[in-house]
């Protein structure tokens, strides 16, 4: 594959110093690309404290800031300056410029920024290379707002201020600005997290549209407005029209701008990865996301938050590869990373902890992964609320790792009697936890209006119900077990109970935000009902004299309903 070949060491050029942010991509004002309005912006606040003399870039890296950035800031080199520093960060004309992750993280502004009076000069240029009047002004102000509301999760209000910015941009740079193209790309953002998709897509080409007219089809800009725009079809599972803005354009301009070492072009090359690994390629995307990865760890970046999170998801490569010994050993790096710098007293570790013992667990190493989930459950206890789903999902991963060991004995009747009672108390506690979750969030109904509250929401009852779901049918599997192991040939009443129980769970809160039509919660639902049908089938006499007690028919029937329908996966 031709992107196999992007990266070589002979063109190693630019490197970036260690930053544990995410941050995004950095667009400059383009009246600030003229010396005379940098002299102008600059010479009131910063060159009064420092003496020195400014010059510009038209593009430029800083060795404190990725190219990713929240605000579009130049880089000012200081001559005979006072200070230490050969460079100093001084934001102008700060504009939003959202992208690159499916759930925005902006950033803080890290530089130096100047007051409104400061910005005074700019309004005396009178060589056109600044506009200033009452548009320009309460596009700023719309900006900002907007900004901070939609960090706060008020969307309606923060898309109000971000669709008043894009007409006051319109209206005070021209059309065809490239203000225009960062109100229009704030704005697609707004609807890209709102899953406004249709309103979303013409925004991005518009503002991809303005910037090749402005800079030519090359220009750096329009290489990251690329890549916030496969990152818009990446969410939508678009893999084609992704895999285009990634590699055909996106990653050319910056490998040509940037250089092959830097971490803004390691970035698209990881989300190409994650393209390809969608599309079946699980070779190319191995290769290009632990590509990345090595920029990183030479640019410093080691340790990262972006460089475990590459680690991670090559780690998902390996296990959808079979690959578990080359997942373990690199979740074994990433949780050696979080014990050093964060300790077991962070719930960033105990999940790293969590995701080694389940890779494990597929392996067959089930002590090692015990002794993990055991250590992760003291943590969790220590660090949650008394009650937290976490908790529960803990307790059940224990459970099944019990019944797991059960299977690989000799079957000693009291030790493995006492090794499945461990198992249910597990389960049941399991069980508790999620419903009193899930009773919570129902009766809070309507009382969160803001969009973030209401999605956390969402994510939070479908880990609940899933977690009560998959509790149950492990419980009746584990009374299947016991029953067994005493050699009891009717059907077990628990057992039956426990699965009845599943199928009332998914009824009563499946109904929830949509709950029920998700894959996940309806493929343990399906299990459920199988595993009840193989019950009934086997049954030599009506165990549960219940009203509540579905037929065989019934069951089968459901079965094939469930089936016949179309399931969506869970995103959050």
């Amino acid at each position: 594959m031709g992107s196999r070949a992007l990266r070589s060491s002979s063109s190693r050029f630019l490197s970036t110093k260690p930053r544990d942010i995410f941050i995004r991509t950095i667009f400059f004002t383009p009246e600030l690309s003229k010396p005379v309005a940098l002299k102008a912006a600059v010479e009131p606040g910063v060159a009064k404290l420092t003496g020195a003399r400014f010059h510009l870039s038209r593009f430029c890296c800083h060795d404190h800031l990725f190219i990713s950035g929240n605000w579009r800031m130049p880089l000012v080199k200081v001559e005979k300056s006072q200070r230490s520093d050969s460079s100093i960060l001084v934001a102008l004309l700060p504009a939003l410029f959202l992208g690159l992750s499916s759930t925005p993280a902006m950033a803080e502004d890290s530089s130096t920024e100047l007051t409104e009076t400061d910005l005074g000069g700019l309004r005396k240029i009178d060589d056109g290379s600044v506009v200033s009047n009452i548009h320009t002004s309460k596009w700023r102000v719309f900006t900002d707002n907007g900004r901070d509301l939609f960090l706060q999760g008020k969307l309606e209000d923060a898309e109000r201020l971000f669709v008043g910015a894009l007409q006051e941009a319109k209206e005070g740079f021209g059309e065809r600005d490239p203000h225009v193209a960062s109100a229009c790309n704030n704005l697609a953002e707004l609807y890209r997290v709102k899953k406004a998709f249709d309103k979303a897509e013409p925004l991005y080409l518009n503002a991809i549209s303005i910037l090749e007219e402005s800079y030519g089809h090359d220009d750096i800009r329009v290489g990251a407005a690329l890549h916030n725009l496969g990152q818009f079809y990446l969410i939508q599972n678009q893999l084609d029209e992704a895999h285009a803005c990634y590699e055909q354009r996106a990653l050319k301009i910056k490998r040509r701008v940037l250089g092959e070492a830097h971490a803004d072009y390691a970035e698209t090359m990881y989300h190409l990865g994650k393209v390809l690994d969608l599309q079946g390629n699980e070779k190319d995307a191995e290769a290009l996301i632990k590509d990345s990865i090595n920029i990183l760890e030479e640019g410093g970046q080691g340790g990262s938050f972006l460089y475990t999170r590459r680690l991670r998801t090559l780690v998902q490569i390996y296990i959808k590869s079979n690959k578990l010994t080359e997942a373990i050993n690199i979740q074994r790096k990433i949780l050696q990373s979080m014990e050093v710098s964060k300790g077991w007293d962070s719930l960033e570790t105990v999940i790293a902890a969590e995701s080694l013992a389940l890779i494990l667990q597929s392996s067959g190493s089930l002590i090692e992964a015990k002794e993990l989930l055991q250590r992760c459950l003291v943590s969790r206890r220590k660090l949650l609320p008394e009650g937290h789903i976490q908790i529960a999902a803990n307790m059940l991963h224990l459970a099944r790792i019990e019944l797991l060991l059960f299977n690989q004995t000799n079957k000693d009747t009291s030790k493995a009697t006492i090794a499945l009672d461990n198992a249910r108390d597990l389960l049941c506690n399991a069980i508790r936890l999620a419903r009193q979750v899930l009773d919570k969030l129902k009766k809070q109904g309507e009382n969160h209006k803001s969009y973030e509250a209401s999605r956390t929401d969402t994510h939070s009852q479908h880990t609940a119900l899933l977690i009560l779901l998959q509790a149950l049918n492990t419980l009746s599997q584990l009374e299947v077990t016991k029953s067994e192991l005493h050699e009891k040939t009717m059907l077990n009443s628990d057992a039956e109970k426990a699965l009845l129980d599943c199928i009332s769970a998914f009824r009563q809160f499946g109904s929830e935000k949509g709950l029920s039509n998700f894959g996940d919660i309806k493929g343990e639902y399906l299990s459920c009902l199988k595993h009840l049908s193989s019950l009934l089938k086997t049954s030599k006499i009506n165990s549960l004299n219940n009203s509540r007690k579905p037929t065989l028919e019934e069951v089968q029937n459901e079965i094939k309903r469930v089936e016949a329908n179309n399931t969506k996966p869970y995103q959050r």
